[in-house]
């Protein structure tokens, strides 16, 4: 029996597989940001400086590094009490 197109036809689906996973950390990764722009984003009289290491996990979400970025949001989040959104 020819193995080939069995195997090709699983290598498709898991590429499919992993383009959906790649879009909902994306669009997670997007939710994560919305939420710290909007509750910790701004700077304020207790916080003269911008936080950098969020910045840097924000532009790493809208580059697409969804590694780097989902990990160190999470974490800015949770430190100050909020909820997580769900994950899909």
């Amino acid at each position: 029996m020819n193995r080939k197109p069995i195997l090709l036809l699983g290598l498709c689906l898991l590429s499919m597989a992993g383009g959906e996973a790649r879009a909902n950390d994306l669009e997670y990764c997007a939710e994560l940001t919305a939420m710290y722009r909007k509750y910790l984003g701004q700077t304020s009289s207790r916080q003269t400086m911008p936080d950098v290491t969020a910045s840097t996990a924000i532009d790493a979400c809208e580059r697409g590094n969804t590694a780097a970025g989902i990990p160190v949001l999470e974490k800015r989040l949770t430190d100050q009490r909020f909820t997580l959104p769900s994950r899909s």
